[in-house]
């Protein structure tokens, strides 16, 4: 069974009287009257990191990941709680000591404090983290609007590399290596684009389950559909050599997630305030696509204007 069908199965009625949970249908909840956004995100090896040989890498990867559920609704993180479930060999006095370095370290770049958590032996290794927040308004999924430019900031692609060479399926030179390493390991987060994003942005989510599979959650509760051209969607220059060189497909690439990019759409007539945005900020931002009516199939377009086949849209958890 789909996890989105489990929510909706399962647990969907047991918070329709609560507003606050947005029908269990976001990344967050928020209470208005409260001004009060929580997120929280589990992650376990073998599934969400292969192995934990750099713990302190690790925890850095899925503390950003947390951060950036908050970060794409336009809200700056301000607290985190994290429980973890391991063992001895996972928890030695090195492993912890490295652990308790880059927490420091991410504290200090994103000024946000650690409040709590829990610990619990076990033979699997886990971590589960809650982000706090605070603000307003939030923006919203499935608020999209017809017609808004589609548009997506940073590269996308670099992580999945990343992923496929720490598996061994791809084999670089030390440069690349180090390169791609890092973007799976410490994803770019925008904090710097929050304020301005919701004054922009109609809806947003964090990438993090692939392009494609990410945009229709976005939408998935609307009547609407999309276009994508495949040869606006923004890469490094590292990954576009690479997939010269070892005859890669881009879509695939970009399809695979855990990129922690933003994806957001905007009402066209907002399309030169996001260039200006892009360029004082010096944050890269671009405009991909469009929502169409869901008369029309989701098409994504190659550079000759052909229409492409999508074989995997992105990941999701099956039961």
């Amino acid at each position: 069974m789909h996890e989105f069908d489990i929510i909706r199965k399962y647990f969907l009625k047991l918070s329709l009287n609560n507003k606050s949970a947005l029908r269990l249908n976001d990344d967050v909840f928020f209470d208005k009257s409260k001004k009060l956004v929580v997120t929280v995100d589990t992650y376990e090896k073998g599934v969400h990191f292969i192995n934990f040989k750099k713990p302190e890498l690790v925890i850095k990867k899925i503390l950003r990941s947390s951060l950036s559920d908050i970060i794409c609704k336009g809200v700056k993180p301000k607290y985190y709680f994290i429980s973890a479930s391991g063992n001895n060999i996972y928890f030695s006095n090195t492993n912890l000591l490295k652990i308790s370095k880059s927490l420091r370290e991410e504290q200090k770049r994103y000024n946000i404090h650690l409040c709590g958590g829990d610990t619990t032996r076990s033979k699997k290794l886990s971590f589960t983290i809650i982000c706090i927040g605070f603000a307003n308004k939030i923006i919203l999924r499935n608020n999209t609007k017809l017609n808004d430019d589609i548009y997506v900031t940073g590269n996308l692609g670099d992580s999945f590399i990343g992923l496929e060479m720490l598996k061994n399926k791809i084999k670089l030179n030390y440069r690349l290596k180090k390169y791609f390493e890092k973007k799976y390991f410490l994803p770019d987060l925008h904090i710097n684009l929050i304020k301005r994003l919701s004054k922009i942005a109609n809806s947003s989510i964090d990438l993090s389950d692939g392009l494609i599979a990410d945009l229709e959650k976005l939408i998935n509760k609307q009547n609407f559909s999309y276009k994508i051209y495949l040869d606006k969607i923004p890469i490094s220059k590292n990954l576009k050599k690479l997939i010269i060189t070892k005859k890669l497909k881009k879509l695939s690439c970009i399809s695979n997630g855990d990129d922690y990019q933003i994806l957001f759409t905007a009402s066209r007539s907002k399309s030169r305030i996001v260039r200006q945005i892009s360029k004082s900020l010096g944050i890269r931002i671009s405009k991909i696509g469009k929502i169409c009516k869901s008369s029309l199939k989701p098409q994504i377009i190659d550079q000759n204007g052909a229409k492409i086949n999508l074989k995997s849209k992105g990941y999701y958890h099956k039961f």
